[in-house]
């Protein structure tokens, strides 16, 4: 899995289909959506018409809450992979642990990776005791854990769990939605690079061996948001941002999912 991905939550229609296009021609080898966000259709049309050979791209899609228990899970992933039009799906997630039916949702990702319908099976927004429940009855392990991280959600117990037990850590809203991009700190240290605020919180993700999938519909925001494989947080910078933590979600909170 390429650890750096374009999200496309909120990008609808042809908007979508052009958001993925410029990623994938700038260089993007990694689409995350979700049946949740309605643009299965349109990734599959993007990647299609990309040009570029299928196995070079990485199709990410989700599970969602309604769709729960062994057989309802099995028909949702048949109508997502019927959306995308693009063969095997490279990743199929649980979107959000729901208590009733997570367990019989996850038996039913393991029939749909032992088939070869899907490369890899995951979850998404699991706290650390969603995955001990998790690993207590799987036969296949999470490769993913994707979750919102961002140094103001600095999930390290997490991060350490999942390093731990060889699940990959993925960073959803990496840049706070916004909502933090203008923090006075965050600005300091990104006029030491010389780079962009969402610059630095992507590089910042990316040392801690996380991947992440910055959303964006905006050719210039898509081509800034990859430019962070030209520099190093020095540690001192690392250990400054890994301070911000406050525990603050600009999403959803999924401890509180029994």
């Amino acid at each position: 899995m390429p650890v750096f991905g374009l999200g496309v939550y909120q990008s609808l229609g042809e908007c979508c289909v052009r958001a993925v296009r410029h990623a994938l021609d700038t260089g993007y080898r990694h689409v995350d959506t979700a049946s949740f966000y309605g643009n299965e259709r349109e990734v599959g049309k993007a990647v299609r018409e990309s040009g570029l050979p299928r196995d070079d791209i990485f199709v990410v899609t989700k599970l969602w809450n309604s769709d729960h228990g062994y057989d309802r899970a099995l028909k949702a992933f048949g109508k997502s992979h019927d959306l995308l039009g693009i063969g095997v799906v490279d990743l199929y997630l649980i979107h959000w642990p729901v208590t009733e039916g997570r367990k019989e949702s996850w038996r039913a990702l393991e029939t749909i990776y032992q088939e070869g319908r899907a490369r890899s099976i995951g979850v998404s927004n699991y706290t650390v005791e969603h995955l001990e429940e998790l690993l207590k009855h799987a036969k296949v392990p999470p490769a993913v854990n994707q979750v919102e991280f961002h140094p103001w959600l600095f999930q390290k117990k997490l991060l350490e769990f999942c390093r731990a037990n060889n699940i990959m850590l993925v960073a959803y809203s990496p840049l706070t939605k916004g909502e933090r991009l203008n923090d006075p700190e965050l600005a300091e240290i990104a006029a030491r690079y010389s780079k962009t605020p969402a610059q630095i919180l992507l590089r910042w993700i990316l040392q801690h061996d996380m991947g992440v999938i910055p959303k964006s519909s905006n050719p210039r925001r898509i081509e800034e948001n990859a430019d962070v494989f030209d520099f190093d947080l020095s540690m001192s910078d690392m250990a400054l941002l890994d301070s911000f933590d406050r525990s603050y979600h600009c999403t959803w909170d999924p401890t509180g999912e029994p």
